[in-house]
């Protein structure tokens, strides 16, 4: 697969994520929203960066599960229910994305909404990817 983040001159310059991505390969990977669940099904995590943390290892999972590594990635939607809190705590969330996933970006998203399937989930993230 071949990948190429642009990020023109004239929009605001990327923190976190890239404006676009042109990808090229012979599989794509649409990636169910993962939320912070357990291998039982439950909820772990009291705090926004810790859902976080486990919903992106839990999409990184089912990534590499389908042959995939985080560099394939071409798109990332993160559902919060506290844009706010989500904002505030932004260099955190970001520290906790490159330990898992590095410093290439997918294009990305956040979005607020009222709640997520699970009641007590703070986070939810849901992607694709592009798989040579």
């Amino acid at each position: 697969m071949t990948t190429e983040r642009v990020n023109p001159p004239e929009l605001s310059p990327p923190t976190g994520f890239s404006h676009a991505v042109v990808a090229a390969g012979s599989k794509v990977v649409f990636l169910a929203g993962q939320t912070a669940l357990d291998g039982t099904g439950k909820i772990t995590g009291d705090t926004l960066a810790e859902q976080f943390e486990r919903a992106l290892g839990n999409l990184l999972t089912a990534l590499r599960a389908a042959g995939g590594t985080p560099e394939d990635l071409a798109r990332v939607t993160v559902y919060a229910t506290d844009i706010a809190e989500y904002r505030a705590r932004a260099g955190e969330l970001g520290r906790l994305w490159q330990e898992a996933a590095g410093r290439v970006y997918p294009a990305m998203a956040v979005v607020q909404v009222v709640r997520l399937w699970d009641e007590t989930a703070l986070v939810e993230l849901d992607g694709f990817a592009v798989l040579p």
